[in-house]
């Protein structure tokens, strides 16, 4: 895995939107992407030859919430770990930087939830159901 690089920044307009369209995510606007990047608590970016091919972001208010959102790995780079790197690194950050009494969310797609398993995250039901609004 020395190939692979973990680096802590924020994924560029270009990285967001090509990794989120290649990685089977929902697409967001240039616009969105511009307004919201700057936004973000934490982020990690893998790289490969020169080439961004994995990210994951931490969103929030920077206290009482936050979000671990847009991991994203390219397929031809899957199945190596990646994902796991994506999801401990930002968990480690939010264990450090994160009061006590933090909520960390999290939407898992498909069989991704038992990936953030790994790392603590349980599942709100029934307690709580996540829920969302598309903004069109």
């Amino acid at each position: 895995m020395s190939d692979y690089q973990l680096i802590e920044r924020i994924p560029t307009i270009e990285e967001y939107r090509e990794l989120r369209r290649l990685s089977g995510l929902s697409g967001k606007s240039e616009e969105a992407a511009a307004r919201g990047l700057p936004n973000t608590i934490h982020a990690v970016v893998i790289e490969h030859a020169g080439e961004t091919i994995g990210m994951g972001r931490v969103i929030g208010d920077g206290g009482t919430a936050y979000q671990v959102t847009d991991i994203a790995v390219l397929e031809a780079h899957r199945g190596k770990g990646l994902g796991k790197q994506i999801v401990a690194a930002l968990v480690d950050w939010l264990k450090a930087n994160a009061p006590p009494t933090a909520y960390v969310s999290l939407i898992a797609d498909g069989p991704a939830k038992a990936l953030y398993a790994q790392y603590g995250f349980a599942e709100t039901a029934p307690k709580s159901v996540g829920m969302y609004l598309w903004v069109k």
